[in-house]
């Protein structure tokens, strides 16, 4: 099939991504049918034999010269190197053999390669960042002052534009080394092991000659074959053979897109494809929007959002009222998860120190129980964050499509770091997984053509969304004079606008996003959307603009003294005569002062006087004098309750439920 995706006007190319399932194959030269863990097992020995291979990659060339040397881009001689990580490395010439006796043809060395080659080259940032931040270490490392933060974003890459919470989390780590060890590390080389090659196939480093794949007759399917070996050590050729396992494509996959060889991984005796497909979709635009979705970040609320508009003649307004998602009840769970996993973490350590390396320690297998159960709550927790992400980015896109807004701007948290707000409260804002679902929208938003940017986060929640005054916050509307942080209130008397905190935010953040979109970039390292800085003189024209409600009903302004009211007031009069009295009960008020009457009690008051009858209400008696008049309503002497229609429910025993016979005797 052809590899080219056809593009027509105002379209873009897009690789993404989806799960699929290997659930059996077929052996291609005796046609021999593989079961799911047969399957299952082959592609973990194949992938063994590359995560080995992998692994020795990566503790031979785990230090700083020869990442280096990778990084930079060129060989010895001087040539560019290849994009590809395994071309690369054989450039370089780090080779790698399989163990002895072992026998692999070329395309599952390339695989091992390919994976140590990508992640030599992700470690290049970080050794970079840790580079700084030990250079400018500060003399206080909890807390640096305003010139060591200068010092140390001019000593680590991108530090101007980087988060604070990211050279935070790296300072974490770099005391954590010298509380241990009395001293600060090398380098990054010193402070983190060298991992392990990852258990997974990486059919994208081969060709033909190891793996391919095709569509079906049926476009929901595709038909991948591969090469894999029929026992753990193969010792020739032989031992592999050619497998054809039939997938079943998930729906996200177009009919028309591209499809790429997938990576191979095995979880819980299955074997799960991660599907690469390249498929056209809209081209997003930077500039130039009109209609834009702004999106803010909450605690019980996890997303605020609403749409505004730029009008020609530079008016900015408000297109309805937005809306929330409510995560309350998400964000509880998963801080229970957490409290929970804490606790086992404790647990766990504490049974390491009392076992202290000795074989056959009583509670050697207790402490395996508990590595186990802690493996099992960060699965639930991954999934519950993955749910929640999927769930909000999802509902924050189908936002900006309702309101046919082209761009959605997203304040940048990322450096946010929670503090003063209860112990509670600062560890939920911390647990938030906002990269994740910032991550979710922009996929979901690519599908469509509507760009994600995110924006400065300064002052969004603080100022006047209509005046940029600063505002005053308190902790309900019915409350205006108890501090807080949910409610917001202009105090400009030109301008007296009030609303919830979050509501305000996403105004401000979709006013900034418009009237500073000429100022988008796009990153180079990750391709994303942002807006670096705030500029005065267009944050200056973000305001929003309030229209005017239109009002029906008359003037009901106040023109002279209130006229006096008793305190029994005489029943309004009909402006129409009531029909005549019909004969029976049924019918309206007639007109005037006179009681309609009852003819019969009503039907609750003929109730049996059983256990839910209320007792008659006691006379009221005044202070010094004889009993007034009681207050006496009709029914409730007989048992109707305090109003016709409230009735108390009857005990369970009180109405046994026909059909049932107690038992009643001896148990034996």
């Amino acid at each position: 099939m052809s590899r080219k995706l056809p593009l027509g006007e105002g379209e873009t190319a897009r690789i993404a991504c989806g799960r699929g399932l290997l659930r059996t194959g077929v052996v291609e030269e005796t046609g021999e049918a593989l079961s799911a863990a047969a399957l299952a097992s082959r592609v973990d020995w194949a992938a063994a034999l590359v995560s080995g291979m992998a692994t020795d990659l990566l503790a031979a060339h785990w230090n700083a010269a020869d990442v280096d040397v990778l990084a930079s881009g060129v060989d010895a001689g001087g040539r560019a190197l290849p994009s590809n990580a395994w071309m690369a490395l054989r450039r370089l010439g780090w080779t790698v053999a399989s163990a002895e006796g072992v026998r692999v043809n070329d395309r599952i060395v390339r695989m091992a390669q390919e994976h140590a080659g990508r992640t030599l080259r992700s470690v290049k940032w970080r050794a970079d960042l840790t580079a700084g931040v030990i250079e400018t270490w500060p003399t206080e490392a909890g807390r640096r002052t305003p010139d060591e933060w200068d010092a140390v974003r001019e000593a680590v890459p991108d530090g101007r534009h980087l988060p604070s919470s990211v050279i935070m989390s790296r300072t974490r780590q770099v005391t954590a080394f010298e509380r241990r060890h009395g001293r600060l590390p090398i380098d990054v080389f010193e402070l983190e092991a060298a991992p392990d090659g990852g258990r997974s196939l990486l059919l994208s480093a081969c060709d033909g000659q190891q793996a391919s794949i095709k569509r079906c007759d049926d476009p929901g399917r595709a038909l991948l074959r591969v090469q894999l070996p029929t026992r753990p050590d193969p010792h020739s050729y032989r031992d592999w053979t050619w497998v054809a396992c039939p997938i079943k494509l998930p729906p996200t996959i177009p009919p028309s897109a591209v499809l790429h060889l997938p990576t191979l991984h095995v979880r819980q005796g299955r074997v799960r494809a991660d599907l690469a497909y390249t498929h056209a979709v809209p081209k997003a635009r930077r500039t130039g929007h009109t209609i834009a979705l702004g999106v803010d970040w909450g605690l019980n609320t996890l997303l605020s959002a609403g749409a505004i508009r730029m009008h020609a003649d530079g008016k900015i307004t408000t297109v309805g009222v937005g809306g929330m998602f409510r995560a309350a009840g998400v964000l509880a769970k998963q801080h229970r998860l957490r409290r929970t996993s804490e606790h086992l973490h404790a647990k766990t350590d504490h049974y390491e120190r009392l076992i202290n390396g000795t074989d056959g320690h009583p509670l050697t297998g207790k402490h395996a129980v508990l590595a186990e159960e802690i493996r099992h709550v960060s699965n639930r927790r991954s999934n519950l964050n993955d749910a929640l992400a999927c769930s909000s980015a999802r509902w924050a896109v189908d936002q900006a499509i309702a309101a046919g807004a082209s761009v959605i701007y997203v304040e940048d948290l990322r450096s946010m770091e929670a503090r003063g707000m209860g112990r509670t409260l600062n560890t939920r804002l911390s647990q938030q997984v906002r990269g994740q679902i910032v991550d979710r929208m922009r996929h979901l938003a690519a599908e469509v053509g509507i760009a994600v940017v995110t924006v400065p986060a300064r002052n969004t929640s603080r100022h006047c969304p209509q005046c940029l005054v600063p505002l005053r916050h308190r902790k309900a509307p019915d409350r205006p004079t108890t501090p807080g942080w949910k409610w917001a209130l202009c105090p400009n008397p030109q301008c007296g606008w009030q609303g919830d905190r979050d509501t305000g935010a996403w105004q401000r953040i979709a006013t900034r996003g418009l009237t500073h979109q000429t100022k988008t970039v796009t990153d180079r390292a990750s391709g994303t959307m942002v807006i670096r800085s705030v500029v005065d003189t267009f944050e200056a024209k973000a305001v929003v603009t309030p229209t005017a409600t239109k009002n029906s009903r008359k003037d009901r302004s106040k023109t002279g003294p209130t006229r006096h009211r008793t305190t029994r007031p005489a029943p309004r009069r009909r402006r129409a005569p009531s029909p005549t009295k019909p004969l029976g009960p049924a019918g309206k008020r007639p007109e005037g002062h006179a009681s309609p009457g009852r003819r019969r009690l009503p039907r609750a008051a003929h109730r049996h006087q059983g256990v839910t009858t209320i007792s008659t209400p006691s006379p009221r008696l005044r202070p010094g004098g004889p009993p007034s008049g009681q207050h006496r309503p009709r029914g409730a002497a007989l048992g109707a309750g305090f109003h016709l229609h409230a009735h108390a429910t009857p005990p369970r025993w009180a109405h046994p439920i026909p059909g049932i016979t107690p038992c009643v005797g001896s148990l034996s």
